[in-house]
């Protein structure tokens, strides 16, 4: 799937933004939430801008949002930043 020209990867509760061939990609978890309805709708997504660079695995930096697109729009902005050549 791609969000914004950029692929997005999900198994559970866990996404992944980005091109794993750049400097950096997001990692998103759902920890909570909620059945509206038909469907379920997140309600709390916390994500970590991470290098793809093993040697340096750690968080460079952390949010939280409310739902999901708020979350992946400060990713994006994020990979665009961070990924500038």
């Amino acid at each position: 799937m791609m969000y914004k020209n950029y692929p997005l990867v999900r198994k559970g509760n866990e996404m992944y933004f980005g091109y794993m061939s750049d400097p950096y990609v997001v990692y998103l978890k759902v920890e909570n939430s909620q059945k509206q309805q038909d469907i379920v709708v997140s309600k709390s997504i916390k994500f970590y801008q991470l290098s793809t660079d093993f040697n340096n695995p750690l968080p460079v930096q952390n949010a939280e949002r409310d739902n999901l697109y708020e979350a992946l729009d400060v990713a994006l902005a994020w990979l665009k930043r961070a990924n500038r050549t």
